[in-house]
Parts: C-alpha cells; structure tokens; sequence
C-alpha cells in the first residue's frame, strides 16, 4: 500500500471502505501486516468477496487494485440502474419517482461514496430474485452464496425461494439452501485454520428486538423537539421513519408470492435485531444494510394502483432520499 499513491486519512476518520480495499491486496489474507494495518481483520476477512474481485480486474498490481476496487461501486451503481428498469421502468411519472428512490437513496449513494460492500451487494440480490422469477431456484441459490461472501447478511436473499408446494420442491428447497451455505461455510473454515478462535470478531451487532430501532426513534424525537423540524435531527428522524415505514408496508402488504416481498420480510426482522451503533442513522449504516428492504418496497409500491395511497407511502417511505444529498456533496 505504501507504494501506491493514496491519500492517507487520520485514524480518526478511518472507514469500513479503505479496510476492505487494503484486504484486497491479500486476497488469500496471509499476510500479517495487513492484519495489523486494519481494524478487525478476521470480520474483514470474512466478507472478501469484493476484494477478490478488485484483485482479479487490477491484475495482481497493487496501483490497479485500488482503483479497481473504488470503481467497483460505481459500475455496480450504473449496472443497477438498467437491472431495476425490469421491475420499475422510468417511463412514467411514477416509474421514474421510484426508480430514482432506489438509485438515490441514502444508502446507495453512501455505498458508492465510500467504496463500501452494500451496493455491489444488492446487485447480487437483484440478480437471485431475477433467478427466481425466471424459474431457475438453484441459479438463484448459486448467486446468494456467491452474495454471502461478500456480507454474511446476504444470505437472508435465499428467502425468495419460492414455496414449496410438492415433495420434489421441498427437496429443490433443500438443496438450494445448501448451495447458498457451503461458499461462506466453505471460506470460514479457510479463515479458522489462520484467525482460530477470533474468527468471529466483530459478529456481536444484534440485540434484543425492536430495542435499538425504539431507543434511537425516541432519542431523535427528543432532539426534533428541541431543535426544530427543518434541522439535522429532523433528516435523520426522517432517515429513520422511511425505513420504519418501509418494514409497515412490507408486513401489511404480504404478497407471498412475490419474491420481493420474501426479501424484504427477512430484512424487517434484521432491522429490529441492529444494535445501537448499526441503528443510528447517523453512521449511514442501516439504510445501507437495509437496501434490499427499501429497493423492495419500492417494487411492491410499483403495484399500488391508486393515487393518493401511492403517493402517501412513496413520500413517507422516501424520506430518506431528503439526507441523500448530504452523502454526496457537490465538491468546488
């Protein structure tokens, strides 16, 4: 890394992006060094799938590796942009409306911003529900377990397998969570065999439901009433309520069949497990780990035939596109 030409950022404002792009000069994570040059090595390690790829497309160059990695958002962000057209096409008012909810919301833009795991994720999992709708469950597997190298949370898209409805289903089921498990399992045992028992690091960020989500709801609130509507405590509040709302849809609309909606749920029940530091809004870490969550409602919403209802839950449900431009600002 030294020989590379970077800026370097005080420890102070260290990043999850800059940990995983230092990883991707040690793909194979046997290099001590860059164990002791980033925080958390074995969770890093953990979710190696997109260092990997920044490895491979920069050729084993470390310069190109680094830019291959930075640039790796912005692909995945352009290539989301013509994936999403299947489900929401902006060629009308309101296809236009959530299309640009999902490619600017909040977390999107953070991921790209900061060279982060979450939208290259989502391409992923906009791919396996592709599978799925094109009948092709154990495709879709196959991409989840691709997905869960990147982040052990991308797992939850397995969940858009469809019902299974027969005895010969239930073991296509089977199989295709087996093939979503094994790449993770797989790796993780790679990973023992250098971490050992510290393997886990890292992997305690759940707590009680619906605890944390309340706890930072209240706080922000509070911070509303003493600051005023139009003030940062009112974008991040409303940060916040975009994806409580998101999780209200997603529960009284119960679309079994839709495999949007069986991602979104898994995702619903995520949000009440984060703990405190992945629930403040401040950090731009839930609407990233909630991306699927809100790409979904935003499909589902696609399907709301009357106005004023639609209109209500995309402005209620968007509120965090508000916060959106703050992620990237314009630079003079």
């Amino acid at each position: 890394m030294r020989e590379v030409p970077h800026f370097t950022y005080p420890p102070w404002a260290s990043y999850d992006g800059q940990f995983y792009a230092q990883r991707a000069l040690d793909p194979l994570c046997r290099d001590p060094l860059v164990d002791r040059a980033i925080d958390l090595p074995p969770f890093r390690a953990r979710r190696i799938l997109f260092s990997w790829t920044a490895y491979a497309l920069g050729l084993g160059r470390p310069a190109w590796i680094i830019e291959a990695y930075a640039l790796q958002n912005v692909a995945c962000w352009l290539l989301l942009a013509w994936l999403l057209a299947r489900w929401i096409p902006p060629s009308s008012g309101r296809g236009l409306a959530l299309w640009t909810a999902c490619l600017f919301s909040h977390g999107a833009l953070w991921s790209v911003r900061f060279a982060l795991l979450d939208a290259p994720s989502l391409v992923l999992t906009v791919c396996a529900v592709w599978a799925v709708e094109k009948r092709r469950p154990l495709l879709s597997a196959a991409i989840v377990g691709i997905a869960g190298l990147a982040r052990e949370t991308n797992l939850l898209v397995a969940a858009a397998q469809p019902f299974p409805r027969d005895p010969r289903a239930w073991m296509r089921l089977g199989a295709a969570v087996i093939l979503a498990a094994i790449p993770l399992l797989l790796w993780e045992d790679y990973l023992r065999s250098i971490y050992r028992s510290t393997i886990f690091a890292g992997a305690d960020t759940f707590m009680t439901p619906g605890v944390a989500v309340a706890a930072r709801c209240m706080q922000l609130l509070a911070a509303v009433r003493a600051e005023g509507l139009f003030s940062g405590a009112g974008l991040a509040f409303g940060l916040l309520s975009s994806l409580v709302v998101q999780a209200v849809y997603a529960l009284v609309r119960r679309e079994y069949k839709a495999p949007w909606w069986r991602v979104a749920v898994p995702y619903v029940v995520l949000m009440l497990l984060l703990d405190r530091a992945l629930a403040d809004p401040h950090t731009g870490a839930i609407t990233r780990v909630l991306l699927p969550l809100t790409v979904g409602f935003n499909i589902l919403l696609a399907g709301e035939s009357r106005p004023a209802p639609f209109w209500a839950w995309f402005a209620a449900g968007n509120l965090h596109l508000l916060s959106a431009p703050a992620v990237m600002p314009l630079m003079p």
